[in-house]
């Protein structure tokens, strides 16, 4: 019998996929494909929200669980996928610099936010008022690091590539069993896709529909992330990701000229080079209405939990997530109220 079966192997199926293997837990991960948010994300780690210069929900924790956990990773499938940089908010007035200052002041930003105003001059961006810069950010190249851990997994015999039918689960009191594999637990960690979960579909999972840009810009000579309505990451050879777009009512992944449309519409505003669009992306972000994930046990069955939710910052929250579920199972570890899905008891019931 196994410990786990995982359906999903996008940074929350994958996280736990490692906890399993750090801790000696027997799995297998099932996955098709099908939702691909992880995989067009944007990547960055950044603690503080940039609109209103205000900490990301446990930050510091996140950060200190998932920088080390990444390197383990890193090591494990010889892949380099986490490149640590400077994020650079371009501010728009001296009002936004009196704030800057004003949050760098709070104990709970102080290890984030530098307290200079940098004032350095990048080719083809205009910036009166200066840059501040955020500390301990970066960003993971999130689909080289699915892609090379599936691999990794693969080579071990688990993984396996294919839709899953919940039909086909067998619920027990002590055990689950999917085709024949049984094991004590499943975590289903679906994104998006956790819609077509007869388990979970009650939950309010709301997704909010993301797009991308990769342009090419030799003319932009940027060593930093640059964040004002949008972000500017470099990935080296001149080409740059930018987004992204927020659209609740649209829950395709599918890119549209709109999205297209806002995203240069941003970059005008931003640069004033020639710039050339070398891709475009879409994705459905799992996000919850109340800016929180969804992590537990279903409340009949308690072998089959959910690990969900991860919102528009994934590559901070899904280690730090999976390590409190993981610890939840194997130790009774209590979770959080704030990501436990018993805050939705009785608005289901």
């Amino acid at each position: 019998m196994l410990d786990y079966i995982i359906v999903g192997s996008g940074i929350a199926g994958v996280s736990f996929a490692e906890l399993a293997l750090q801790n000696g837990k027997s799995f297998v991960v099932y996955d098709n494909y099908s939702t691909n948010s992880s995989r067009i994300a944007g990547g960055l780690y950044n603690p503080v929200i940039l609109k209103r210069f205000s900490e990301v929900w446990k930050a510091k924790e996140q950060l200190e669980f998932a920088l080390p956990f990444y390197k383990t990773i890193s090591e494990r499938i010889a892949t380099v996928f986490d490149f640590p940089i400077p994020v650079y908010r371009k501010f728009a007035s001296i009002e936004e610099q009196n704030n800057w200052f004003h949050a760098a002041d709070k104990p709970n930003l102080a290890p984030f936010l530098a307290t200079e105003i940098i004032h350095k001059e990048y080719q083809s961006i205009t910036s009166t008022f200066g840059f501040g810069q955020v500390l301990q950010t970066g960003y993971v190249d999130v689909a080289m690091l699915l892609d090379n851990y599936i691999q990794y997994l693969s080579q071990q015999n688990a993984f396996i590539n294919e839709t899953f039918d919940y039909s086909q689960l067998i619920v027990n009191e002590d055990a689950v069993v999917y085709k024949g594999t049984k094991a004590k637990n499943i975590i289903f960690s679906e994104g998006f896709g956790l819609h077509a979960n007869p388990y979970f579909n009650n939950l309010p999972l709301d997704g909010t529909k993301g797009e991308l840009l990769i342009i090419k810009a030799p003319d932009l000579n940027l060593d930093v992330v640059l964040k004002s309505s949008i972000f500017i990451l470099p990935i080296g050879n001149d080409l740059f990701k930018v987004g992204a777009t927020y659209n609740w009512e649209d829950k395709t992944d599918t890119p549209t000229e709109e999205g297209k449309q806002e995203l240069i519409d941003s970059l005008k505003e931003l640069i004033d080079c020639d710039v050339e669009i070398i891709s475009h992306f879409a994705g459905v972000r799992p996000t919850v209405k109340d800016r929180r994930p969804l992590v537990g046990h279903h409340t009949t069955f308690k072998k089959i939990h959910v690990l969900n939710g991860l919102g528009t910052r994934g590559v901070m929250l899904g280690p730090w997530l999976a390590k409190a579920l993981f610890e939840n199972i194997e130790n009774s570890t209590p979770l959080d109220n704030q990501i436990s899905i018993r805050r939705f008891d009785k608005k289901i019931n």
